[in-house]
């Protein structure tokens, strides 16, 4: 190949080297069997309202898988099932403290990914590098950053 690598390689390269480096911390402070499923249910359980449907759209799966990755994620005690208060049929995954404590320990975690980063390109190409992200993602997006979703 002549000329640089394609950027969509180098996202695809970022993304694996910085998921993989997010899961090898999470074992060494004790969080283990963290599925990388649980974390986009976890961001998306933290805007709250959220239902077995929601999951099922948002992974990209169907309602009978994603129940079974809520039943995991109750059992592990990150979400909890609870009365929907706009309809009394339904239930909503909302987080439970350890599911904060384990989104606090993923925050931790990339703020230190990205400071070793910093350390290699320097704190300020690491910040324009965030912001022509953001730029670039909301001007594809409609102005906004979407919700992630599993590749």
């Amino acid at each position: 190949m002549t000329g640089p690598v394609p950027l969509a390689r180098l996202f695809a390269i970022a993304y694996r080297t910085l998921i993989d480096g997010l899961h090898r911390r999470l074992v060494e402070r004790g969080w283990t069997g963290v599925r990388v499923n649980y974390g986009f249910v976890l961001l998306a359980a933290r805007r709250g309202g959220l239902r077995g449907a929601d999951i099922a759209a948002l992974l990209g799966v169907s309602k009978q898988a994603a129940s079974k990755l809520v039943d995991a994620m109750c059992d592990d005690g990150y979400v909890a099932r609870e009365p929907d208060p706009g309809d009394e049929r339904a239930k909503q995954i909302v987080l439970t403290d350890r599911g904060l404590a384990l989104l606090a320990a993923v925050e931790e975690i990339y703020a230190e990914l990205e400071s070793e980063w910093a350390a290699v390109l320097g704190a300020g190409a690491v910040e324009t590098l965030r912001a022509d992200l953001t730029t670039a993602l909301e001007h594809s997006h409609g102005g906004r950053l979407p919700v992630i979703t599993p590749p």
